[in-house]
C-alpha cells in the first residue's frame, strides 16, 4: 500500500535562515580579523618601508578595510 505524506516540515525553512545568520556572523568576524591583522602588520612598518611599497601612514586604514572585503 502506498502512502503520501501531506504534512511539511517547516523546520528546514527556519534552519536555513539560522545557518545563513551564523555564517554571516562568522564571515563578518573573519573580515574584521583580517583587517585587524593587516592594520597591525602595516603599522609596524616604518615610513621609509611604507614608501618603498608605495604607501603612506594615512593609507593604512584604507588598505586594511579594503583587504577585509
Amino acid at each position: 500500500m502506498a502512502t503520501y505524506a501531506t504534512n511539511r516540515a517547516t523546520v528546514g525553512l527556519s534552519a536555513g535562515r539560522t545557518i545563513r545568520f551564523f555564517v554571516s556572523i562568522i564571515a563578518t568576524l573573519a573580515a574584521w580579523n583580517d583587517a585587524r591583522i593587516t592594520r597591525n602588520a602595516l603599522s609596524k612598518l616604518s615610513a621609509r618601508e611604507l614608501d618603498d611599497i608605495g604607501l603612506c601612514i594615512g593609507d593604512i586604514d584604507m588598505i586594511a578595510t579594503r583587504a577585509a572585503r
